[in-house]
């Protein structure tokens, strides 16, 4: 009796198990600025979620061969439209929380990778600026400094996130992405405890706009 009772046990277990959704079915989208889901692929801009005083799109300092990633300092500029490719490709719709890298979409040949990036800085105040040069796919420990994530920001929005903790177990580093000011380079995306999260929302690239 013991063991038929134990096998049923294990069985239901077993059917349980099978019954529950995966973790990423309960994780809620991306939305852009019309309500729709952020998909894989499409060009997007990134926009601050604070008109005015919060400055405007996320560009880079070199819109032709895109490197280091800026804010624009006024709302009137449009910046350089992205791409989202989650570490996953089960899914193509970009998910809050989930690792994903982001690239800048150019149409003109550059001798690096428009894929965004951490770079280590020599600067005492920011630690790491956010810049291009990285590798897209491949998760792992060799492309450990080329995962971001978008997350929830109460109602104002979203906030870009470095933590790819799911793609290395490894003791990573994990901060939110803020806006830092130096007078040669402008507005740059950077990591660091002494900045607030950059807000953002996201604007789907229309028929009339188009990539560098």
């Amino acid at each position: 009796m013991k063991s038929t009772l134990v096998v049923w046990f294990s069985f239901l277990l077993f059917a349980f198990v099978l019954s529950v959704p995966s973790i990423e079915a309960y994780t809620e989208p991306v939305l852009d600025i019309q309500g729709e889901q952020l998909k894989a692929g499409t060009e997007y801009i990134i926009s601050s979620a604070i008109w005015g005083a919060g400055g405007g799109d996320v560009s880079a300092t070199n819109k032709t061969c895109p490197d280091d990633v800026i804010q624009y300092s006024l709302d009137l500029l449009q910046g350089l439209p992205v791409t989202f490719s989650p570490a996953s490709s089960e899914d193509d719709v970009i998910r809050v929380s989930t690792d994903l890298n982001i690239k800048f979409s150019i149409k003109k040949d550059c001798d690096h990778s428009s894929v965004w990036k951490i770079q280590k800085s020599s600067n005492s105040e920011v630690h790491w600026f956010v810049t291009t040069g990285g590798e897209e796919g491949n998760p792992g420990v060799h492309t450990i400094t080329n995962w971001f994530k978008i997350e929830k920001a109460g109602i104002l929005g979203y906030k870009l996130v470095f933590c790819p903790e799911d793609i290395c177990h490894c003791g990573v580093l994990c901060r939110d992405i803020g806006i830092y000011f130096e007078n040669n380079r402008g507005r740059i995306l950077s990591l660091s405890d002494k900045l607030s999260p950059f807000l953002v929302l996201f604007k789907k690239v229309g028929p009339l706009s188009s990539s560098i």
